[in-house]
């Protein structure tokens, strides 16, 4: 399947239900289609992978580091005593089937499971294996990935009816403070129920967002598709419902990010040495999915990080899109913040290509920035503060 190119209909907002460096991604998926496989081998973690449904009935959580060679290649300048990078944080969360918006296999404990996430890997089963079974009785991706898709715009027709019905009622009394938020939940309405369709595909302004961020709808979080292939499947590339997929999600969730890979390569490459790895991806001509996997995810929750670095440390801040330095300081200490005076700015490819802070500096590539920078990804932050300041705000 090639990469997705952006439409017309690709979101052009990224709904985030709350401010925060803390944000999830979920995995979801009906039951039996390797969730619990992908999150043993992506956080290299225990979590249960029994083959019957349900098995995973409350959502396992964990985290995994972000790749970046950035990260790396100041780790090997400065040889630091610490090493922090960036962390995805990922939850686990069981098989959702049909009907699990009216409460069908516990569905209600799980939806709302989705709902304390910000972003979804959607998981989908293309592979055949008789000893692992289907809810559904059969192997078919395109249908599965309907039934998760319906089932979370239901739930979220609910919960918005439910508050038009709430609301509606004080506006029709001339209650005035209802009337905008009551008439943007109708906007919300036409794409949601009337067209049938998810809310991250509307067009929304300030205003919108910030209601949409208040109800936290299923539908408005930024959706990753996994498409699990069998080994054989993925070293070729080549499935027989890879064009099925492509031509449903081009159709219905023009845009989305589609990544395919394997539970059993991934779990095979997990136990073996950093050699045997190497080699067997060297044999098939292929490589692991999980470091693209892993910063498609942390990208879709707009996030991003700057670096602090020295011999006693190299560390990857996380921060969101847009922060402006000050704010960016706070991440660090409080202090910084509230005493914060400048950055002393270098971009990560200067750093690399001059070879150090002070050949930076001679070729004027070491910026002093104010407190209405925003912060880009990757640079590399030297912040000062007034350290009275902090103490002062303390006092008071």
């Amino acid at each position: 399947m090639p990469p997705k190119k952006e439409s017309k209909d690709t979101p052009k907002t990224i709904l985030l239900g709350r401010l925060s460096t803390n944000l999830k991604v979920g995995i979801v998926g009906v039951p039996n289609v390797g969730k619990s496989t992908f999150f043993n081998v992506l956080t290299k973690s225990e979590a249960a992978a029994e083959n019957f449904p349900f098995c995973t009935i409350d959502p396992n959580e964990s985290r995994v580091p972000v790749p970046d060679h950035r990260f790396d290649f100041l780790c090997q300048y400065f040889e630091p005593h610490s090493k922090v990078p960036a962390f995805l944080n990922v939850v686990d969360i069981a098989g959702l089937v049909k009907g699990a918006s009216e409460g069908q296999g516990l569905g209600n404990a799980f939806l709302s499971h989705i709902k304390a996430c910000d972003a979804i890997f959607h998981l989908c089963r293309a592979f055949e294996d008789d000893n692992v079974i289907h809810v559904e009785g059969d192997v078919n991706p395109v249908r599965d990935i309907e039934i998760i898709n319906e089932e979370l715009r239901l739930k979220d027709e609910e919960q918005l009816m439910a508050s038009i019905d709430k609301l509606g009622k004080t506006v029709l009394r001339g209650d005035k403070k209802d009337k905008a938020e009551y008439d943007i939940l109708m906007k919300i309405k036409q794409l949601l129920v009337d067209e049938k369709k998810h809310i991250r595909y509307g067009e929304w302004n300030g205003n919108d967002i910030e209601i949409l961020n208040k109800y936290l709808f299923l539908t408005s979080k930024p959706m990753i598709y996994l498409i699990n292939l069998s080994e054989k499947d993925f070293i070729r590339k080549k499935n027989k419902w890879l064009i099925k997929m492509k031509e449903w999600i081009d159709t219905n969730d023009s845009g989305a990010a589609v990544i395919l890979f394997s539970g059993i390569v991934e779990t095979k490459l997990v136990s073996m040495s950093a050699e045997d790895k190497q080699r067997f991806l060297d044999e098939n001509k292929t490589q692991s999915a999980l470091d693209k996997i892993i910063t498609t995810g942390y990208k879709a929750l707009q996030l991003q990080y700057f670096f602090t670095s020295g011999k006693d440390e190299v560390k990857a801040w996380t921060i969101q899109k847009e922060t402006k330095a000050p704010q960016a300081a706070g991440r660090i200490h409080t202090d910084f913040e509230k005493g914060f005076i400048m950055a002393e700015v270098m971009k990560f490819d200067d750093f690399k290509e001059e070879g150090s802070e002070a050949a930076c500096k001679s070729a004027g590539k070491y910026r002093q920035q104010g407190r209405n920078y925003v912060v880009e990804d990757g640079d590399i932050i030297l912040f000062k503060f007034n350290a009275g300041a902090g103490l002062q705000a303390k006092k008071k």
